[in-house]
């Protein structure tokens, strides 16, 4: 679907519907949505940092007047760049599943912003946080804003005459995935249910649920899918994100079932088609969770994973830099 540019900002996807994209994607770049009607106006997710939520805000009341006063906000989960900015929507009430809002409660903004500050004091895990994201987003002014509505299943919403429907999918990416579609829009916003051209990383799982939310996407009639991360798509992307968890699933159980160790299991498998798919080293996370699902019995903290992606994360750079001289080399 290239009728929708790549570009950072905002991009009108017709009837009342907006994506908001930050490229590239990778780790911390988000995207948001808005849904509008009449003088009503539903915001699904903020930003990482205060900053970008403010310039997203900006542009969304340019576009759409009635975004001055936003009346909703829907958290898709507890990540915080997808709630991190969630201050700055004043006045609005926040919904979101009733797991994603005790995850919220657990990881605050203070908490990354402490890891921010002493980054140097973490070993591996520090470096490579700070490397990916330390550098580029500012936590220290986010008050942690919870939701002040939770819902279990399934929860119908209306923005003027426009419904829209919160379905909870989780616990897969976090505990409490939750898609956002609009049915007369044909459009479905899915946090980070969906990562396009990018890996997801499996934090909660299981997997399967994953598969699952997948094919409830597919089985909507939606023809515009706006993702957590990377260009907007259509049902090719989320078949693609599909048959790329049940490609690690199976591969990982291979090497589960072989006794391969967990670390060895996540570099020794294929990327296969997802080659080009940026920020690889998630596999570290995505085959650790595998592994607890399979039945696992190694606890594996945050920190551990950060640093165990920051040495996948520098031989992947590595190895890109020395097939990049080589080639030099050749002429």
């Amino acid at each position: 679907m290239a009728k929708w540019q790549y570009t950072k900002g905002l991009h009108d996807l017709g009837s009342g519907c907006f994506a908001y994209l930050q490229p590239d994607g990778g780790w911390g770049w988000s995207n948001a949505g808005l849904i509008a009607d009449h003088d009503q106006t539903l915001l699904v997710d903020t930003l990482f940092d205060l900053k970008l939520t403010r310039e997203m805000l900006e542009q969304m009341h340019a576009a759409v007047p009635a975004a001055k006063a936003i009346g909703r906000l829907v958290n898709t989960h507890s990540n915080g760049d997808h709630t991190f900015g969630n201050q700055l929507v004043t006045g609005a009430e926040i919904i979101a599943s009733r797991a994603c809002a005790e995850e919220m409660k657990e990881r605050p903004a203070e908490e990354l912003a402490a890891m921010q500050r002493n980054w140097q004091q973490l070993g591996e895990a520090g470096a490579f946080l700070h490397e990916v994201m330390g550098s580029k987003f500012k936590w220290d002014d986010v008050k942690n804003t919870l939701p002040t509505r939770v819902f279990d299943d399934e929860l119908k919403l209306k923005v003027g005459d426009k419904e829209v429907v919160l379905k909870t999918v989780g616990p897969a990416h976090t505990r409490g995935d939750a898609l956002v579609h609009v049915p007369k829009d044909r459009t479905v916003f899915t946090g980070d249910i969906l990562f396009v051209e990018g890996h997801p990383v499996l934090w909660a799982g299981p997997v399967d649920n994953w598969v699952a939310a997948c094919d409830q996407i597919i089985a909507w009639d939606v023809e515009t899918v706006v993702p957590g991360h990377g260009p907007i798509t259509d049902k090719k992307g989320v078949q693609a994100m599909k048959d790329y968890l049940l490609y690690i699933k199976a591969e990982a159980r291979r090497r589960y079932d072989a006794d391969m160790p967990v670390f060895a299991a996540a570099r020794d498998i294929a990327l296969d088609r997802f080659a080009g798919w940026g920020d690889a080293e998630r596999m570290v996370v995505n085959v650790a969770s595998l592994y607890r699902e399979f039945g696992s019995k190694q606890e594996l903290n945050v920190m551990e994973l950060f640093a165990e992606m920051g040495r996948f994360h520098a031989e992947l750079k590595a190895k890109a830099g020395h097939g990049h001289a080589h080639h030099q080399h050749s002429h």
